[in-house]
């Protein structure tokens, strides 16, 4: 009999076959202690102990509409039953239709994807494409960002996870300063004012830099991971500026805030701005099988019609993909969900609100729809944070008490650093948003404790 028969195999011997054979990204391989998954079903997760988790980060904020919804799998059943690969020079019903439904919802004139098998490739793709076409080399992004784990999208973001890898990173990469009002780099007294002098500071990078050198400005359509750093009004719209003045292209990186996360289709449709070039990938499948894919501009499109276009991927436009990123399109249609993490967004923005009069140690809280995290603080007259970006072990004893009690309680979330992050997935109710603001609220307490 098959030892690969999951349902005869005990609990113990599968987290010993994981944590034995396997490796887990982003961390030490011994100690580990994985949460050992059984099910999961709508906004929760369950372990082979039968404990239950409020899924609050969608797990890596791309379950967007909730885990188990057994539409996604009858019609992947469905397109295998009719093809489940051809190479990607072929064409099928299911790649055209998602084609077509990626130009109808993306921002203005952005017409035509290459489809990838995830984020980083994406990027990856994006910026390849952007050289091609410019003929130029340089691109510039924000160091408090990220953009994927490869190479190329590595370098690309700021992340700190980057570092170990920058003596053999992409070159041509070069960083600007965000438009953390917060924490303004220029000590800015207005949100406006911190606006300004971070594109007045990207101008002035890119004057350095050469204006004929650089190829693309890339930037997400709502910051995620790097804590929600939310961009004050105008920026987007002043940056496009700015890149349509000196010929530079720009790319919009939704693959986390893109499908809704922050209400709308896409990040960016909050800025009134069309990219040349948007990337995508997360919330286009839920998840539930990989897939992504860069969408650009017609004219871009058109400049390889009489030239091959140099990227390729065995698994582009894999067509049982696509049949599960054009049923879940679906589904936040027919089900509303976008409107639902608007609306559940604002019940979020109320009620952490109301969290900030109980806990001192809540510094600030920034949200786009259900794309927000909270930033703990030592003192909130100084913002000495609870832990430091980039935190060493030693720096992160407090907030590990803090995520060890938000589990402890039932609740899987992503803390990193001073940052408790909320963007679960588009179909929580507000009982299930009060349940998992109570426990983010238990565990605050400890680091109110630390507060000055």
């Amino acid at each position: 009999m098959s030892t690969l028969t999951a349902s005869k195999t005990g609990k113990e011997e599968i987290l010993k076959n994981n944590l034995e054979h396997t490796i887990f990204s982003w961390s030490k391989q011994s100690g580990l202690n994985p949460i050992n998954a059984e099910h999961a079903k709508g906004v929760y997760v369950y372990d082979r102990s039968g404990k239950r988790y409020l899924d609050f980060t969608s797990q890596l904020m791309n379950v967007n509409i909730g885990h188990g919804d057994q539409r996604v799998t009858d019609a992947v059943v469905k397109q295998m039953q009719e093809v489940s690969y051809v190479n990607p020079g072929m064409a099928t019903e299911a790649r055209g239709l998602l084609g077509k439904k990626l130009a109808e919802i993306t921002p203005g004139t952005l017409n035509r994807t290459f489809f990838t098998n995830g984020g980083t490739e994406a990027i990856e793709h994006a910026i390849k494409t952007a050289r091609l076409v410019t003929g130029r080399h340089k691109i510039i992004t924000l160091y408090q960002s990220y953009h994927g784990a490869t190479y190329g999208a590595l370098s690309a973001g700021g992340d700190p996870r980057g570092i170990p890898h920058d003596s053999q990173g992409v070159p041509n990469i070069i960083h600007v300063e965000n438009p953390y009002f917060y924490r303004c780099p220029w000590d800015s007294k207005t949100e406006e004012g911190c606006c300004d002098n971070a594109v007045a500071h990207m101008e002035r990078i890119i004057k350095y830099e050469g204006v004929n050198s650089v190829a693309a400005i890339l930037m997400e359509g709502e910051s995620g991971s790097s804590g929600c750093i939310k961009y004050p009004k105008g920026y987007w719209k002043k940056v496009k500026a700015l890149a349509d003045k000196y010929g530079i292209l720009t790319i919009c990186d939704e693959v986390m805030s893109g499908f809704g996360r922050t209400g709308k289709w896409f990040g960016i449709d909050h800025h009134g701005v069309e990219p040349d070039m948007l990337c995508m990938a997360k919330g286009i499948t839920s998840g539930y099988i990989p897939l992504g894919g860069v969408i650009m501009s017609e004219k871009i499109a058109t400049h390889f019609n009489d030239k091959p276009l140099p990227i390729g991927l065995t698994y582009s436009a894999h067509a049982v993909a696509c049949a599960a990123a054009n049923e879940v399109i679906k589904i936040y249609e027919e089900d509303s969900l976008i409107e639902n993490a608007a609306n559940m967004g604002h019940y979020v923005d109320k009620q952490v609100e109301k969290l900030k009069d109980k806990h001192p140690s809540i510094g600030d809280f920034r949200n786009t729809g259900l794309l927000g995290c909270i930033e703990l603080v030592k003192n909130r007259k100084t913002k000495e944070p609870m832990a430091p970006w980039n935190a060493a072990p030693n720096e992160m004893e407090i907030m590990n008490k803090v995520a060890a009690k938000i589990s402890e309680l039932g609740m899987y979330t992503f803390v990193r650093w001073n940052w408790i992050f909320i963007a679960p997935p588009l179909i929580i109710t507000k009982d299930q948003i009060d349940e998992g603001l109570d426990i983010i609220s238990k565990a605050i307490s400890i680091a109110d404790g630390h507060c000055n």
